[in-house]
């Protein structure tokens, strides 16, 4: 394109400036007042939205591990077990399962759950047995221990 006057040059930008202020306030048509309509209230709002939006989802993270803690905190104590005892026992069992589906199979598949618990309970029990005895712990399926002599 070929502008001939300066007129003409800021004629074609005008639909730029327009498409660049409706993208604006896109993301602000949710917003009460002014803050929907007025191009300069609209930016402020969004980058204010916009910074608590990315705060939000570290949060959200945090949020969601404080509840299945909660959760299998409530579960566990239904078999007996405080929460950092059953972590501890099921680490040393090597039981892989993460947080989010600990809790989800205590809602979920409690009959799981408190296989796990018990697979916990009994790791507790040798690991007592073993602080009382010769330093041995019992033979049996739960023992990771490998001894090289």
């Amino acid at each position: 394109m070929v502008f001939l006057s300066v007129p003409c040059w800021l004629r074609s930008r005008l639909t730029d400036r327009f498409w660049r202020v409706q993208e604006v306030l896109k993301y602000a048509r949710h917003f009460r007042g002014r803050k929907n309509r007025c191009y300069k209230l609209a930016i402020r709002s969004i980058q204010r939205a916009f910074v608590n939006t990315t705060k939000a989802r570290r949060l959200k993270k945090r949020f969601m591990r404080k509840l299945w803690i909660t959760r299998i905190e409530a579960a566990s104590l239904e078999h007996g077990l405080r929460y950092p005892a059953f972590i501890g026992s099921l680490i040393k069992c090597q039981v892989e399962l993460n947080r989010k589906m600990l809790a989800d199979l205590a809602i979920y598949e409690p009959k799981t759950f408190k296989s796990l618990a018990a697979l916990a309970e009994r790791r507790r029990q040798e690991g007592f047995l073993a602080a009382l005895g010769d330093g041995k712990e019992p033979e049996g399926i739960f023992s990771r221990i490998v001894h090289h002599y």
